[in-house]
């Protein structure tokens, strides 16, 4: 997905897109606008970035749904926050919230082959914990 890097902001907006509405469920704008604390325009204007991505459909005055490709991307934010998310919270001990801001803030900035070693790490460190069982 690097290849077609959005601004972090507009990556908030996909990723609030696809946790309201899943990969193929369309979601309103107010409904992005209070899940993201920011006006019905600031959306507006987000997806009109989206839309030129390729990444969303929206008709005048509908709903908002990803396109294929946007739901990929979605997807991929998503896995990169829960990734650091869980590395933040269970082998670093950093308090819920804290991590969730940070992971929020981190998904943005990690690339995709330090998030894969990153995962690599973390699932080794489970089998290994499971074979000492």
């Amino acid at each position: 997905m690097e290849a077609k890097k959005l601004t972090p902001a507009n990556e908030d907006y996909l990723e609030a897109i696809y946790s309201l509405g899943g990969a193929n469920g369309a979601v309103r704008s107010v409904d992005v606008a209070n899940k993201l604390e920011v006006s019905k325009a600031s959306v507006n204007n987000a997806v009109g970035n989206l839309k030129t991505a390729g990444l969303v459909q929206q008709p005048p005055y509908g709903d908002i749904k990803l396109t294929e490709s946007g739901a990929v991307y979605a997807a991929s934010i998503l896995e990169r926050h829960h990734v650091l998310y869980h590395f933040l919270i269970d082998v670093l001990g950093v308090e819920p919230a804290r991590a969730a801001t940070e992971a929020c803030e981190m998904e943005h900035a990690i690339s995709d082959d330090t998030l894969r070693r990153l995962t690599d790490h973390l699932k080794d460190q489970v089998l290994e914990k499971c074979s000492l069982a």
